[in-house]
């Protein structure tokens, strides 16, 4: 059973959350456009609005990020640059407790803002319920792995984390299950929360996100040319 499952949660279902967070997204943008926005409530209250949305927001992103170079980096590629394992998983650490607690004191911040105002209690769709509090599980969970992480600064955990990630994006499952056969068990159930919110990304507020990183794209934008009317 416990076979079946592993080859499942982390040779299968990755896959599956992929699938559905790129092609549920692709079809919401083609025939629900105008439900692709992020129900900005700033206008019913703004109250603890600016400080709960700017330390979620810069927490989550930070910590998308840093889990995405983390994982997919080879060792061989930081030990080039002279970052031993040991050093990479403290840094993690540290860097992970930090942004985790300022992505959770952002996120409280929102949760409670909605669940104490009436009028924004009646304008938070159960979608949007679903969303925050999947997210605040997620996020509880990676802080517990913190916990685990402090235990073994090898690094040797995270080496599998590593080596699971990259066989997943070169199509390797069967290396990917047998990377996580030892790997601790609340770092099972945070990835799979995490694999979760790809699945219900589409169906929610997030897919405002796609915009986000579309934005970078005005950079280079040519010049919207005027011209007079004669």
């Amino acid at each position: 059973m416990k076979d079946a499952l592993n080859l499942f949660f982390f040779g299968v279902y990755p896959y599956i959350a992929l699938a559905i967070f790129f092609l549920g997204s692709l079809i919401r943008f083609e025939r629900e456009q105008y439900t692709w926005k992020s129900d900005s409530s700033q206008m019913l209250r703004q109250g603890s609005l600016r400080w709960g949305s700017n330390l979620f927001h810069i927490g989550i992103i930070a910590l998308f990020f840093t889990h995405l170079v983390g994982l997919l980096t080879p060792p061989a590629v930081y030990h080039a640059f002279g970052v031993t394992t040991h050093f990479k998983q403290l840094l993690a650490i540290i860097v992970g407790a930090i942004l985790g607690v300022v992505c959770l004191i952002g996120l409280v911040l929102l949760i409670h803002r909605r669940w104490s105002d009436v009028r924004l209690a009646h304008n938070t769709h159960a979608s949007d319920w679903v969303t925050v509090l999947w997210i605040l599980a997620t996020l509880l969970m990676g802080l517990a792995t913190l916990f685990t992480s402090v235990h073994h600064t090898d690094g040797a955990v995270m080496v599998l984390l590593g080596d699971w990630a990259q066989a997943i994006v070169t199509l390797r499952p069967g290396a990917a299950v047998a990377a996580m056969e030892t790997v601790p068990l609340v770092y099972h159930v945070h990835m799979v929360l995490g694999m979760t919110l790809f699945v219900i990304f589409p169906f929610t507020r997030l897919v405002h996100v796609w915009s986000g990183f579309g934005s970078v794209t005005f950079l280079v934008r040519p010049w919207q040319l005027v011209r007079p009317r004669r």
